[in-house]
């Protein structure tokens, strides 16, 4: 047992690499899918900013109306 808890591995030499570049590089489908995220990613950035800026944009105009409102409501009680 203990023979088996002390031994290390020799590494084996490393074998030659012989790779064909055609059969590890993404081709034309990984060119396409990367192409095809890419797009949806501006498209969902680009929709989002226009979202966040249609919001803060009604927020500043109900904030606008309501001191309007205010201004009215005090407008009025000094007419009384």
């Amino acid at each position: 047992m203990r023979a088996l808890l002390t031994a290390v591995p020799t590494p084996s030499p490393s074998p030659s690499l012989n790779v064909n570049p055609d059969s590890v590089t993404p081709g034309v489908v990984g060119f396409l899918a990367m192409l095809f995220i890419t797009a949806a990613v501006v498209l969902l950035i680009v929709d989002m900013t226009r979202r966040v800026r249609r919001v803060r944009y009604r927020g500043e105009l109900a904030e606008r109306r309501d001191a309007a409102e205010g201004q009215d409501a005090v407008e009025r009680s000094r007419d009384r």
